[in-house]
């Protein structure tokens, strides 16, 4: 059973080729699905790393992996050569949410007009709208 937020077995054989083979020696590397669907569910739901389900394995490791991964741009690759492949296969659905309670412009950025000039150690302007200066 996929549970929401997971990737499906259709997906997960399309993107199991294109992951990076673990050149580390020693311990083999936690399940790629478990810690991509970590990754998933974070993204999805914005939950903080700590309180992913324990299902995922440890949240430091799904952490860690993300990390690692964002930064030596296998993400953007695995996303890249995915989203090429759904749209050859013209499955892919862009979803875009935007909550504007969060979205705030700074108290700076209101566009009340100036009176005074920002003081800067010389001489002290003062703009009026009766005189040029």
């Amino acid at each position: 059973m996929v549970r929401r937020h997971e990737l499906t077995d259709e997906q997960w054989q399309a993107l199991q080729p294109l992951l990076p083979v673990s050149g580390a020696k020693g311990r083999p590397r936690v399940d790629d699905r478990r810690v991509i669907n970590g990754m998933l569910f974070k993204a999805k739901t914005g939950v903080s790393w700590r309180d992913l389900p324990e299902r995922y394995g440890p949240w430091k490791t799904v952490y860690n992996r993300f990390w690692r991964w964002s930064r030596n741009g296998t993400l953007t690759m695995l996303v890249s050569k995915v989203r090429v492949i759904d749209e050859a296969i013209d499955e892919l659905d862009r979803e875009v949410s935007v909550d504007s309670s969060i979205v705030r412009a700074h108290q700076h950025a209101a566009g009340a007009r100036r009176r005074t000039a920002a003081h800067t150690g010389g001489e002290r302007v003062v703009w009026r709208a009766d005189r040029t200066r």
